[in-house]
């Protein structure tokens, strides 16, 4: 997975999460029906965002029939996993402890996120 991926802008996102939780390949039609109530766009927004995804490389599209159908080329995972580097790099230097210390220090845990914390610590053998 190439690191060079750009943060997706919201309106990108959100499709592309309408679409990883979808069964591929995937239809415009079932694109919208996953899209949240509150979202209306116009079908032309929808085809806009759906071929600058094709276009990031995020995408592969395929007619058939009178339909398109989209797959994606990007996990949820991949990406995620690359919007989480992103962010540890250019907000804690690359540092989690930092990390971790700056949202535990604005932020009460609960005893469940404290045990998560611990069992995670101990699977990296940290702990």
């Amino acid at each position: 997975m190439d690191n060079t991926i750009k943060r997706l802008p919201d309106a990108e996102f959100t499709v592309m999460k309408a679409i990883w939780h979808s069964e591929t390949p995937v239809t415009t039609l079932v694109i919208n029906e996953h899209l949240s109530s509150d979202i209306s766009w116009k079908p032309q927004t929808l085809l806009t965002i759906l071929a600058r995804l094709t276009e990031k490389g995020f995408l592969s599209s395929e007619r058939r029939g009178r339909e398109r159908c989209y797959t994606p080329l990007i996990s949820e995972n991949e990406y995620l996993e690359i919007e989480t580097g992103n962010f540890l790099n250019r907000y804690s230097g690359n540092s989690i402890g930092h990390l971790v210390k700056a949202l535990c220090a604005d932020n009460d845990l609960s005893p469940e996120d404290l045990n998560e914390l611990r069992k995670l610590l101990a699977e990296k053998g940290s702990v």
